[in-house]
């Protein structure tokens, strides 16, 4: 039987494997402490889930929808938009509602790259940016995100010839998987860059709401011309644990998001009308429970530090996302670290290489894991590390 050749080149992805090494674990009988994988493990709010129950028993909302997504999901967006980020949004054009981020970082290849174009993905980063290139057969050119740049790629190793050739930029901060946050004026030398070079720029916006310490993550839209050269993908997952539900959004450049409405209208049927007005609902607020997620992850992110800290690993406390980015002990790389903490502790951490050839030498720990199992975790890896 023949495939596909674009398959060839294609790893696993990363999360699918973890979650097979999980399940093997189990079976044999070990107590896993998963650290890995960010899938929120406190429920969706009930209020959400009653608005969802009310608009699925509306017999109007089982019809066929509208790719480009119903005006009022529109609307809500917009006016979220720019009372949180002071962006301003054409309803109409400038929004398309997606089965969830990743979904639309993997098909927005498909609208932008032809075979062989050159797609600049942030290394390390969120596998899709990559994946999702090396499908629509694009080339990916890595860009080193380093601890000494804050996590930051440096537009200025770009070479003239490689800019020319791009047709996409992917960035995201707060950043997963390095938890990297924008302080400066990031934004503003990437648009200059965009329009330099003609590059449509995405930005993976999904932790956004999922800050600490008094920071406000800002919009990459926010800033003078971005609309002219890029897009902006917003997920609900995270902030109102709703990993399962698969929904987001894309706002930004009408001609992007026209080419993406294309190439969806072609592949799926657009994103269930009850789904639509409750995003839209969730949208209006209130937001009492993103504040009350903040505050658990924050007590989660301290007491995951503080016991590094105390069994000798360097941990930087970040402002944003659910993820810490942890050098590895000595003596380790990232992926026998990892397994050697799965192996002799039952613990599941994510090996950096994972994201990346420059995410070697760290892993990433997700704080989506009870209190006393993040605990029990740093215990048990200590004594693996004793021995």
């Amino acid at each position: 039987m023949l495939f596909s050749r674009r398959m060839d080149g294609l790893a696993p992805y990363l999360f699918a494997e973890m979650e097979q090494k999980i399940t093997e674990k189990r079976r044999a009988g070990v107590d896993v402490i998963s650290l890995g994988i960010g899938d929120p493990d406190l429920p969706t709010p009930a209020y959400i889930v009653e608005e969802m129950q009310r608009q699925v028993a509306d017999a109007a909302n089982h019809r066929y929808p509208s790719n480009w997504g119903l005006p009022e999901f529109a609307e809500a967006a917009a006016s979220f938009y720019q009372r949180r980020f002071g962006v301003e949004l054409d309803p109409a054009k400038e929004f398309f509602p997606l089965l969830g981020a990743k979904e639309g970082l993997a098909h927005i290849c498909w609208a932008l790259l032809d075979p062989g174009d050159l797609a600049l993905v942030p290394d390390p980063g969120y596998p899709v940016y990559a994946g999702g290139s090396l499908i629509a057969g694009g080339r990916v050119r890595y860009l080193d995100l380093l601890p000494d740049k804050g996590f930051l790629p440096d537009l200025d190793e770009i070479s003239t010839e490689e800019a020319l050739r791009a047709k996409v930029l992917f960035i995201g901060y707060p950043n997963n998987p390095t938890a990297a946050v924008i302080e400066d004026d990031f934004f503003e030398r990437v648009v200059a860059f965009a329009k330099k070079y003609d590059i449509a720029v995405v930005h993976d916006n999904a932790y956004s709401e999922l800050t600490y310490d008094g920071y406000v993550a800002p919009s990459f839209l926010s800033v003078p011309g971005a609309k002219d050269v890029g897009v902006e993908f917003f997920s609900f997952s995270k902030p109102f644990n709703m990993t399962g539900w698969r929904t987001g959004f894309a706002v930004g450049n009408h001609e992007i998001l026209s080419h993406l409405w294309r190439l969806k209208t072609n592949l799926d049927s657009g994103m269930f009308d009850a789904l639509q007005r409750t995003a839209a609902f969730i949208l209006k607020g209130p937001w009492d429970s993103v504040h009350e997620m903040c505050e658990v992850y924050r007590r989660r992110r301290d007491l995951l530090a503080e016991a590094l800290v105390s069994v000798g690993m360097e941990v930087p406390k970040p402002k944003g996302t659910v993820y810490m980015w942890v050098p590895v002990p000595a003596g380790y790389d990232s992926g026998s670290f990892a397994e050697h903490v799965l192996e002799q502790a039952g613990v599941v951490v994510t090996p950096g290489r994972g994201y990346g050839p420059a995410g070697e030498g760290f892993v990433r720990l997700s704080l989506t894991t009870p209190d006393h199992r993040i605990a029990e975790a740093v215990e048990r890896i200590e004594r693996s590390l004793r021995l």
